[in-house]
């Protein structure tokens, strides 16, 4: 059985270890925290294929490297995290519920009134580092719609097998799903 794929973003080549979903189905873990060369590179490719934005937003936790990364290379001084719940600062909260595939339990996702005047009227860029189900890309589309926030782009570092053949995303590379022997399922 294989136990990792490699996977080509853009040029930069990583090794991803294959994790079970269930007995027939594995996923390539495609972490990018603690790896600076894949969050710079990763960022300057996104930017060089996103559309123009005002702001960008991106879920707690694991695409917020990559969303400061970008918002440092574009010369922007914000950015947006839906949290993972209320936080104490944050006032006229605005949530929403997530079931994502790499998350045992739905989660709260979340902002504040400072995050929606920031989005309110404004060009909104969506940013993720993997969609697969579109779970987490739908609730934050519905946070940003739900303050008047207008969503003119959608980017993530990969796309997750039915999420390849989405038209309203635009991702650095496609990352197969896997059988229980380590094979990428067509």
């Amino acid at each position: 059985m294989k136990t990792s794929y490699t996977i080509d973003i853009a040029g930069l080549k990583r090794d991803l270890p294959l994790c079970p979903l269930n007995e027939k189905l594995f996923i390539g873990a495609f972490i990018m925290f603690g790896d600076v060369e894949l969050t710079k590179h990763c960022a300057k490719e996104l930017l060089a294929v996103a559309p123009e934005f005002d702001i960008m937003i991106t879920a707690e936790c694991k695409g917020i490297p990559l969303l400061y990364e970008m918002a440092r290379q574009a010369g922007h001084n914000d950015y947006i995290v839906a949290r993972k719940g209320p936080k104490l600062y944050m006032k006229n909260v605005v949530t929403t519920e997530v079931d994502s595939i790499t998350t045992a339990h739905t989660q709260t996702l979340c902002i504040g009134d400072r995050e929606a005047d920031a989005m309110r009227g404004k060009k909104v860029l969506i940013v993720d580092d993997v969609i697969s189900t579109g779970e987490s890309l739908l609730a934050i589309e519905k946070l940003v719609n739900t303050v008047g926030g207008n969503i003119v782009g959608r980017v993530t570092v990969l796309a997750e097998g039915d999420a390849i053949g989405r038209k309203d995303i635009t991702y650095l590379a496609p990352l197969p799903l896997f059988d229980a022997e380590g094979n990428p399922i067509e």
